[in-house]
């Protein structure tokens, strides 16, 4: 396959893609901002098996159009001797969007980001910490629990190499 093909190719697809995630009227109210709180577990691959560890986070989405948002999420991870924190900015893209000024009752959506995944470990010769780049991407689904709160549940894949599932909670900040 040649180069100008390829290149092609991949044009056309963005576009494409870029066609199906634009919102047609720029009149249409973008909804408020939400912050969600997350509790879940990340498996990391181990040669006996998947190691879990327990997680708890935040995040904020402030929405572009009424089904794309954006905003950084923080997460904390507890392991043996170990611990993570996990700072990623993320894009969200809904797959139900609001409906006469009023949220869907459920959201399946997809998510994807990028961002830092340090790591503080604890070792006999002392404390050693690193700093490495970090991606996230997967889904899930948001129902709404009344006019400003949402619950849910995802699953993503990310790296340093974890498969992650998690519950949380979103609560829609003004109108």
């Amino acid at each position: 396959m040649s180069t100008t093909l390829v290149a092609r190719s991949s044009g056309l697809a963005l576009i494409l893609l870029a066609a199906v995630l634009v919102e047609a009227p720029a009149a249409q109210e973008r909804p408020a901002p939400v912050v969600e709180f997350a509790a879940g577990a990340l498996l990391f691959p181990d040669d006996g098996g998947p190691v879990p560890e327990g997680f708890g986070g935040g995040a904020a989405r402030f929405y572009l159009t009424p089904r794309v948002s954006v905003g950084p999420e923080l997460s904390f991870v507890q392991g043996d001797d170990h611990d993570h924190f996990i700072l990623t900015g993320n894009v969200t893209y809904d797959f139900n969007g609001p409906r006469n000024g009023r949220p869907a009752r459920i959201t399946p959506f997809v998510v994807g980001g990028g961002g830092i995944f340090r790591t503080h470990e604890e070792f006999a010769s002392g404390p050693f910490s690193h700093t490495e780049g970090a991606f996230t991407a997967g889904g899930g689904v948001r129902a709404l629990a009344g006019d400003r709160v949402t619950f849910g549940a995802e699953a993503r894949i990310g790296w340093e190499l974890h498969v992650r599932v998690n519950g949380f909670v979103g609560v829609r900040l003004g109108r």
